[in-house]
């Protein structure tokens, strides 16, 4: 399972299912279009199977209403990335990626706006374009590629309101601070992290990162980005988190993590950066201030952590998403001061 997402309310989780009917048998392949499995939570009983015309690959909470998906592969007359109604489960509206002029990969939000990691595309397979592109400079075969971007999208019609070329080959991540001034973005190709003026499109500056960068995250005081270095694109062998400082280009820490750590996300309580490792089946979890690790969480049979969500439930027993990938939920935010104590 790539993914981990959960609705609103915490009571499903959505999970890549089998082919649709009707698909080449055996045709499970990443880039291959997929069903989606709403599954209860608790029991882990499948609910429903979704025909979404797309492969899950990250979804997160929007408006604390509403799911945000994109997927790796689709069918020709699917969608690149979608809104959910998980109520309904119906697909509120959408957009294909070639109509921005690229290929994509991942989709973040601020609850406002839809920001899109735009890849050009003529390196490949529509959904790898950008991770071959990176790949052969990274290998030399090529010494320059075609610019990749961010697209600012208004989904309440799903047209591109902004664009952000940034200084970076195969971007990975998006953070957007909470001020809504400025968004980071990590490119594992380049092996670097950019700062963008939200409002003029300036880069603010460049710093590198270690190999491969893939998530990142904020500290409370955004005074620190902190950057996984998987390894994406330099071989999936990194197994670092490298600290930057916010106000300028310098790398205040490295950390020892784990093999192919890739989602890095702020605990509800503040106090906590978690880290997914793909290589090694475990969650880091480390101090915001002492930059100690507290804890390796060891998952189940060496299962694949890719994505985490922090469910709360009150004294009745009702669930809500407090934090996902896409940022906290609830109004839960230690952004502006409101945490969760645990």
């Amino acid at each position: 399972m790539h993914p981990t997402v959960r609705s609103p309310d915490a009571r499903y989780v959505y999970i890549t299912g089998p082919a649709a009917a009707g698909a080449p048998e055996g045709n499970m392949e990443i880039v291959s279009p997929a069903s989606l499995l709403k599954v209860d939570a608790l029991t882990l009983e499948p609910v429903r199977q979704l025909i979404v015309g797309g492969r899950l690959h990250h979804g997160q909470v929007f408006r604390d209403r509403y799911l945000l998906m994109d997927t790796f592969a689709r069918d020709p007359d699917g969608l690149d990335v979608f809104l959910l109604d998980p109520q309904t489960d119906e697909i509120l509206g959408g957009i294909q990626c070639e109509d921005l002029g690229g290929s994509c990969y991942t989709a973040f939000t601020d609850d406002e706006y839809i920001y899109l990691l735009m890849q050009p595309a003529g390196y490949g397979p529509q959904a790898f374009s950008g991770i071959i592109g990176g790949e052969q400079f990274v290998q030399g075969s090529v010494t320059v590629l075609r610019p990749y971007w961010v697209a600012r999208i208004d989904p309440d019609n799903w047209e591109v309101v902004r664009e952000y070329p940034h200084p970076g080959y195969r971007a990975n991540w998006i953070v957007l601070d909470s001020a809504g001034e400025f968004m980071y973005v990590p490119s594992g190709g380049t092996s670097n992290i950019s700062k963008i003026n939200l409002e003029t499109g300036e880069i603010a500056w460049v710093s590198g990162t270690g190999t491969g960068p893939y998530g990142a995250n904020l500290n409370p005081d955004e005074t620190e980005i902190w950057v996984a270095d998987k390894g994406e694109v330099t071989g999936f062998r990194g197994r670092t988190v490298t600290v930057i400082n916010t106000e300028n280009p310098r790398a205040k820490e490295t950390l020892f993590g784990a093999y192919t750590v890739d989602h890095l996300l702020l605990s509800p309580n503040g106090r906590e950066m978690w880290a997914t490792s793909n290589g090694e089946g475990t969650i880091h979890v480390f101090d915001v201030a002492t930059k100690e690790t507290l804890d390796v969480i060891e998952m189940p049979g060496y299962g694949n952590p890719h994505g985490l969500v922090w469910v709360h439930y009150d004294e009745d027993g009702n669930g809500r998403v407090i934090r996902d990938q896409g940022g906290f939920h609830g109004g839960i935010d230690p952004y502006r001061g409101v945490m969760l104590d645990y």
